[in-house]
């Protein structure tokens, strides 16, 4: 997969501030869409506070690597899908977690399928596609149109 275009399409979706702050679901959140876990030595920081552009950039390779290796526990071909689905489905799994991914069933069903566009329908059906309605329809439309 194209790690680059990945990391490019996750960071514009995202946004990147390099000041603590909560998103709109109450979640200590710094860098390119980091949510601060409590291993993190943010976790201690509060809202308002800064990090810098080398932790930014650390932070983003490590959800990086977490949200792929998340995505190969959840596809086992992973590595024999088409580049395009890989990139949409990395992109909802960063935004997402493991968690909130794994319920898209019959998205993910359909993935293993090979049926992209049953795939994009699901993708629709979702809270998800109310909660970043911009992100979601150029993902599912992304969807869509794999040939």
């Amino acid at each position: 997969m194209n790690i680059d275009k990945l990391r490019e399409e996750i960071a514009v979706d995202e946004g990147k501030k390099l000041e603590l702050y909560n998103d709109h679901l109450g979640y200590l959140t710094c860098g390119i869409g980091h949510w601060v876990k409590t291993t993190d030595e943010e976790w201690t920081m509060s809202v308002g506070n800064t990090i810098t552009e080398e932790r930014c950039n650390e932070l983003f390779e490590q959800d990086i690597q977490m949200t792929i290796n998340d995505c190969k526990k959840v596809y086992d071909d992973w590595d024999a899908l088409p580049e395009e689905v890989k990139r949409i489905s990395a992109n909802m799994m960063f935004n997402l977690g493991r968690p909130r991914y794994s319920k898209f069933k019959k998205m993910i069903q359909a993935i293993k399928d090979g049926d992209w566009f049953e795939a994009s329908v699901q993708m629709t059906d979702s809270k998800w596609y109310k909660q970043v309605p911009n992100r979601a329809k150029r993902l599912v439309e992304r969807m869509r149109v794999v040939s």
